[in-house]
């Protein structure tokens, strides 16, 4: 089972925020943390839908919890 770190591949938090707030960027990163976390179905889903309403709720749960939303854990 893959290490879950608590900002995009271990960057620090104003970095991290950073990358989240910019709409391409946290689509990207969310996408490959997925992948990287061994969550298929998961990366799957975030490329065709992150980009949208998944991005906003990855803006407040990076702001408050220091990590992305794990909506979906498959």
């Amino acid at each position: 089972m893959a290490k879950i770190s608590k900002d995009y591949f271990g960057l620090g938090r104003v970095v991290s925020l950073i990358l989240a707030i910019i709409p391409v960027t946290a689509w990207i990163l969310g996408v490959c943390v997925r992948f990287s976390e061994g969550k298929l179905v998961a990366g799957i889903l975030r490329l065709f839908l992150g980009f949208n309403i998944i991005w906003l709720v990855d803006l407040i749960c990076m702001i408050i919890n220091k990590r992305i939303a794990r909506i979906i854990n498959v």
